[in-house]
């Protein structure tokens, strides 16, 4: 009798927690493959702080093959999917294709940069989603330094030490505000002329940084911009990006060689290409995960759209804790779905949010109860070390070590700018030295991998769908022993616009991590062959 096949697309969030649970209640009587473009999962909360050398890039990464060893992993990303034939087309990370044959099918592709028509913005700025972007932004940021120290009066002194950030989401805040103490770092190694600092710009459309959350947490945020130096403006943003500046939407010309774009994210275009009911760009999925009319297909995390059962209406928001709690729930209902047991819905409650604003500086409500400074800086960090699937010592170690050692203030010059452009279908993947960018197959999705949206005004902000929040769950870690990480995309860094830059070979890549333990192991699941299964959903997610 041939073992059931299961296919995972993706190892963000829900992908590697969906592969987990069912590695665990399978037990071997399951085929599990799970299809990513890197062997690892990126924990995408704490990314602003390899930007700013305080972690090192293997501390947010969790080997997959490491920490998922009864899963077989295959390199590539997803292109065309057969939902009739229940086949799954890819393209290898040397450009060979394949094909994977699947019983059931778990899409879990996440979420690319959020692009708007803005001029010159696709051209001049970076995104923030994967390390790649963060490696460079390391680098380009100390060099921009570097630069503007060594040569004192050159006129572009004052651009190469202005830093815009659009979008006052999580992301966007926290790169701003630990983007100002790295910069200050530097130039305490390397001054600059006298009565001259880094300036850190913040836009957004919004009316007040971080939108989504209490104006207690969102005061607090904003407060601590402020008085470390940061620029904020709301109601504000982009309205063309030039290889010397951006011009913003209130006439003013900032001189600036630095542009992060923290807009939000937009679903996979993988999911546009199934020809599937859709809701904003994402799958729209039953309670149970289940795509309608589809019983062998199943979706989870940014690329779906799950009903909140908490409001009626309305989906879940795109971030990574959501993502992290469905694909426990995908997994559990894959397994029911194989053994003709009830499937269970999707239901959460947030306990609260953190937002690191580096140094001792954070904002949180946990349980509901606003914190900030210290107390709040300590929540937050216990709460990524409750949550980070591994390397918890490495962590905290390098915590440890920012408290009582100096950064070492380098550029490896390893990541040049082309090789992260914001408008790509894979974040994760930084081009390869030869001009080559590892796309999916010619076939795929309608509209483009990384077609820029249509719609929406010129000006650009950052309001919601950033999936890196920091939503507070169930403080209930499952027992762990080495690392994290997200999805099948993550983001950039800023524009370097230094023409005539040579590519570098041999770009980095985190180094994997070992032992990683997973959710507990369902029990007594007869693993046969896939049987009729019944979609009634129950009350509560447990």
């Amino acid at each position: 009798m041939s073992r059931p096949r299961i296919v995972i697309v993706g190892a963000g969030f829900a992908g590697y927690r969906t592969a987990r649970t069912l590695a665990r209640a399978a037990r071997g009587r399951a085929e599990i493959t799970l299809l990513n473009p890197t062997d690892y999962f990126l924990y995408l909360p704490l990314l602003p702080q390899v930007a700013v050398g305080i972690l090192e890039p293997r501390r947010v990464t969790v080997s997959l093959a490491g920490t998922l060893p009864d899963v077989r992993l295959v390199l590539g990303e997803a292109g065309r999917i057969d939902l009739d034939g229940r086949t799954v087309h890819y393209t290898g990370p040397e450009g060979e294709p394949g094909s994977l044959d699947y019983d059931r099918l778990v899409l879990a592709a996440g979420s690319v940069n959020k692009l708007l028509p803005v001029p010159g913005v696709a051209e001049h700025a970076h995104g923030f989603r994967g390390l790649p972007e963060a490696l460079y932004l390391r680098d380009h940021v100390t060099r921009q330094v570097e630069l503007a120290a060594s040569d004192g009066e050159d006129p572009l002194c004052s651009a190469r030490c202005t830093f815009v950030v659009v979008g006052a989401g999580y992301t966007g805040t926290e790169v701003a505000a630990q983007g100002q103490l790295f910069t200050d770092a530097l130039v305490r190694a390397h001054p600059l002329r006298k009565g001259m600092r880094p300036r850190w710009l913040l836009l957004d459309v919004a009316e007040r940084v971080l939108p989504e959350l209490d104006e207690r947490l969102s005061g607090t945020a904003d407060r601590v911009l402020r008085e470390r130096g940061v620029d904020v403006r709301m109601k504000t943003s982009v309205k063309e990006a030039t290889p010397d500046g951006v011009l913003l939407t209130d006439g003013e010309f900032v001189g600036t060689r630095t542009l992060v774009w923290c807009v939000g994210v937009r679903p996979d275009p993988l999911a546009e290409s199934l020809g599937l009911p859709m809701e904003r760009g994402r799958l729209l999925v039953e309670p149970t995960l289940r795509v309608p009319g589809r019983p062998e297909v199943f979706a989870c995390g940014d690329v779906a759209a799950v009903p909140d059962l908490e409001k009626p209406g309305a989906y879940t928001p795109m971030t990574a804790q959501h993502a992290w709690r469905q694909g426990k729930v995908a997994g559990h209902n894959i397994a029911a779905s194989l053994t003709g047991r009830e499937l269970r819905p999707y239901r959460h409650k947030d306990m609260g949010f953190v937002v690191d604003l580096g140094g001792v500086k954070a904002a949180a409500n946990p349980l509901g109860i606003p914190l900030s400074g210290l107390p709040a800086d300590a929540v937050t960090r216990g709460y990524h070390l409750a949550a980070m699937p591994g390397n918890r010592v490495r962590v905290a170690a390098d915590w440890l070590l920012d408290a009582v050692l100096p950064r070492q203030a380098v550029q490896l010059g390893l990541v040049r700018s082309w090789s992260v452009p914001l408008d790509t279908a894979s974040p994760e993947l930084a081009r390869v030295p030869d001009g080559r960018e590892r796309t999916r197959e010619p076939d795929t999705a309608s509209g483009g991998a990384g077609a820029p949206s249509t719609g929406g005004q010129k000006a650009v902000g950052g309001g919601g769908g950033d999936d890196t929040s920091r939503t507070i769950t169930s403080p209930t870690p499952e027992p762990v022993k080495s690392e994290p990480a997200k999805k099948n995309r993550p983001g950039a860094g800023p524009a370097d616009h230094r023409p005539g830059a040579e590519p570098t070979r041999n770009q980095p890549g985190p180094e994997p991590a070992r032992n990683q333990p997973g959710p507990e192991p369902a029990r007594n699941q007869p693993w046969s062959q896939p049987a009729p299964t019944r979609s009634a959903p129950q009350e509560g997610d447990r």
